[in-house]
């Protein structure tokens, strides 16, 4: 009761010319797991979001300033999607916020006309480029913990995720430690939030979550142990057009992939292949899926088709690039078992 008296006296003032700035403007924010938010989309936005690098990052507010300051100074210098303000719980902010603007000129102007804006006198916030973290790592999980269990909590208790990769920490002897992979900067901060607050449950008391910081993710590149396994399998360097470097073929591939399937009582493979994008200069971006029965998870991809290729369609160029990613998937479970296998990858 102490407590909830003191928080309700925290910056009474700042809180009711927040209030008075919301009726007046009719803007509303929601609070959503120590994020307040305004937008995504706000109110007559036309079309849809704007691209994730169109996000700046605020740092260095005074901590009993809200919206009603900061919405209209950022949207002074630009068109606004979003702002989400970084609050604690007894109703401060937590010094640092993001904006996404409708472009990526705008967001530069926010930055080069805010960064080191004197909010009060000797206050300078700093505005710079958001780095769009998307991946986790979970540290101290248990020997005996399996692929399955960890996905099926995870699922469960996050959202966004795309990848779960589980490896032999080069650190705490037995222990494994899992990283993750979410679809956005967002997705992956409410999941920390969320795993830090316990809702893993794993029954381990030394749980960590953190950041993969690239010192980490090199040392595991490094490491002679391959991966588990991994659920969903994405190639961030596909973000822009590039060919496949191998000549494949279609036919080849697939007699292939059906044969290790075979050996391995698995049935034939199930994909689905869709065009998702296409750009100026005819380049096509496909999403695959293919979905084993027998296996345990589908596998999908995406994977960008150079236009006038002779002899192959785009869509028969992408579902190469599709069998050829489920024949590397399961050679690295695999390849022991079939040792012909590596000898038929390496003739495509």
């Amino acid at each position: 009761l102490l407590l909830q008296m003191w928080i309700k006296g925290v910056n009474e003032a700042g809180k009711m010319a927040l209030q008075a700035w919301e009726k007046e403007t009719g803007i509303k924010l929601v609070q959503i797991n120590g994020q307040r938010h305004y937008g995504a989309p706000p109110p007559g936005w036309v079309g849809g979001p704007p691209p994730a690098r169109a996000e700046v990052y605020i740092a260095k507010l005074p901590q009993d300033v809200y919206e009603d300051i900061l919405i209209p100074l950022f949207g002074s210098v630009g068109r606004l999607y979003e702002f989400r303000l970084m609050m604690t719980f007894s109703g401060f902010n937590r010094g640092f916020a993001y904006a996404r603007y409708a472009s990526l000129e705008e967001a530069q102007r926010a930055i080069s006309t805010l960064h080191r804006f004197q909010l009060r006198p000797g206050c300078g916030i700093v505005v710079c480029w958001s780095i769009q973290k998307r991946r986790l790592v979970v540290s101290g999980l248990p020997a005996s913990v399996s692929q399955l269990e960890l996905q099926a909590r995870l699922q469960s208790v996050t959202e966004g995720i795309c990848s779960v990769t589980l490896h032999a920490s080069p650190f705490q002897g037995q222990a494994k430690l899992a990283v993750l992979k979410y679809r956005s900067h967002r997705a992956a901060a409410l999941a920390k939030k969320a795993l830090m607050e316990g809702n893993l449950r794993l029954m381990e008391a030394g749980l960590k979550v953190n950041w993969l910081e690239p010192q980490l993710k090199k040392k595991l590149q490094l490491c002679e142990e391959e991966p588990l396994s991994s659920w969903v399998q994405e190639d961030e360097s596909l973000a822009e057009p590039r060919p496949v470097a191998l000549p494949l073929s279609l036919q080849n591939v697939l007699e292939c992939l059906n044969m290790v399937c075979w050996k391995h009582h698995l049935r034939k493979p199930l994909f689905v292949i869709k065009c998702v994008e296409v750009n100026t200069d005819g380049w096509e971006k496909f999403w695959y899926q293919v979905e084993i029965p027998g296996y345990h998870v589908p596998i999908s991809g995406f994977t960008w088709v150079p236009p006038d290729r002779q002899g192959q369609s785009k869509q028969e160029r992408a579902k190469a690039v599709a069998a050829l990613h489920i024949l590397r998937v399961l050679g690295k479970s695999l390849h022991s078992q079939l040792p012909a296998f590596h000898k038929v990858l390496r003739s495509l």
